[in-house]
């Protein structure tokens, strides 16, 4: 059995298998998700890790045992999973650790309609049930039916972005062995589009790169394959493929501020004057385009559970995170990395100008990207940073602390699970930039181990 407590974070399930997570922990979660949503039926898909199909097998015998009838998508991106669940109108659970190392597995729960079940929504008590239940295992009561949805979701997404008069395009995908693999044949079936593939075998040990996109390290191959091919583009996915990173033709990263910014102005022209939502750390730029689009940008905290939440409370057609997160309102408030893939495609292949050209309009700033320190005390280091920055700029805590002055900001915030200060700068220059994110580096890494 394995230890609950530690592998229940709060959003989502997540530990090594076997010892903190095995079949007969996932059995008793299956149990105790039906018994705390109530849920008459459900729908489970699962990565392409060795645990995975084992895993989810579990957690349907426990769903069953509770008299649950149990839709089996079977292999999946996670928003595969999320389509199921909106489609379907049910809850559902993904079987992955997206992109940690392959020893890890995990679960994703929602609610009916793809609604995040987390720690203030259910996943406490799921947890706390399932701890009771563990070795309680009964005899199946549910029904058991295998689909397919995958033509099902890709026909889903093709509905929402209109791809009908793009232009020829080549595009490189590094899906790296991750489910990416899986999903993107079906979706860019029948485009314009010459695929050049790396990494499509579904492989849970990841044996040519780690399927995270956010570490440069991992773009590598993805980088050097765009120019070698002299493709319009490249895309990067992450192990269960609800995040997309994108490479221009030069092979340079674009920034997902970037990418919300322009996925933001093509839904702000569909939904004239609409909410569109960014978190706390993506670009200036990214408000400031919404606003000149006629869209009212609203500003979260880091973290998928607060931006869906925000877009339910205002009705939101979009927003987007730092993290290469992307969230519809006609995909049920939930995020998926190929939809905002497929907005990339339409609006390159709309006009003729390179993709460096075409993102080049929506980024107006210089960024440090994420930096992480280990500090021993972390609100010790927050109260010297703001101390030093106190009469400089405006100051907020609407997560961690925010300093804010006419050319340049920064936000610096405490990890939730481990002893890091994360900190995110930008500037009008790459010299301000710099100075900024070296001033507060030196003040927080005083007090660091």
């Amino acid at each position: 059995m394995g230890d609950l407590a530690k592998i229940f974070k709060a959003y989502d399930v997540r530990g090594v298998v076997p010892d903190e997570l095995d079949e007969q922990t996932a059995e008793a979660v299956g149990a105790a998700f039906v018994e705390i949503t109530g849920a008459r039926a459900a729908v489970v898909a699962h990565d392409m890790r060795e645990s995975s199909g084992p895993l989810a097998a579990a957690f349907v015998r426990g769903a069953r045992s509770r008299g649950a009838d149990v839709v089996h998508a079977g292999l999946g991106s996670t928003d595969l999973l999320y389509y199921a669940s909106g489609s379907l109108d049910l809850p559902g659970v993904m079987f992955t650790a997206s992109h940690n190392p392959a020893r890890y597995n995990g679960m994703k729960m929602c609610r009916a309609g793809a609604v995040p079940i987390s720690g203030d929504t259910g996943l406490v008590e799921i947890r706390d049930r399932a701890a009771e239940l563990v070795g309680a295992s009964g005899a199946p009561a549910g029904s058991l039916v295998e689909k397919d949805l995958l033509a099902g979701y890709a026909g889903h997404l093709r509905t929402l972005v209109d791809l009908s008069g793009i232009r020829p395009l080549k595009v490189v995908v590094d899906a790296g062995n991750g489910m990416g693999g899986f999903t993107v044949p079906a979706v860019f079936d029948g485009l314009p589009i010459e695929l050049t593939p790396l990494y499509f075998e579904l492989d849970g040990t990841f044996p040519n790169h780690e399927a995270n996109p956010l570490e440069p390290a991992n773009l590598r191959d993805l980088q050097r394959a765009v120019l070698d091919t002299g493709a319009d583009l490249g895309l990067a996915f992450d192990g269960d493929a609800d995040r997309c990173w994108v490479v221009d033709e030069r092979g340079e990263s674009v920034s997902p501020s970037a990418i919300t910014a322009l996925v933001a102005a093509r839904e702000l022209a569909k939904h004239p004057g609409a909410t569109i939502i960014h978190n706390l750390i993506t670009s200036r730029g990214v408000p400031e385009i919404v606003r000149e689009h006629g869209g009212e940008p609203v500003r979260t905290r880091v973290g998928h559970s607060f931006i869906k939440a925000e877009m339910a409370r205002t009705g939101a057609v979009f927003g987007g995170e730092h993290s290469a997160h992307y969230y519809f309102r006609d995909f049920w408030f939930a995020d998926s990395g190929m939809l905002a893939a497929l907005h990339v495609l339409a609006a390159l292949g709309e006009q003729e100008l390179p993709l460096s050209r075409v993102v080049g309009a929506y980024s107006r700033y210089h960024a440090s990207g994420e930096i992480n320190s280990t500090v021993d005390d972390q609100d010790k280091a927050l109260l010297r940073v703001r101390e030093a920055f106190g009469d400089r700029g405006t100051l907020d805590e609407l997560d961690g602390l925010t300093v804010s002055a006419p050319d340049w900001w920064f936000n610096l915030r405490a990890s939730n699970t481990e002893p890091l200060l994360r900190l995110n700068a930008e500037a009008a220059d790459q010299t301000t930039m710099r100075a900024v994110t070296d001033e507060v580096l030196a003040i927080v890494r005083r007090v660091s181990v």
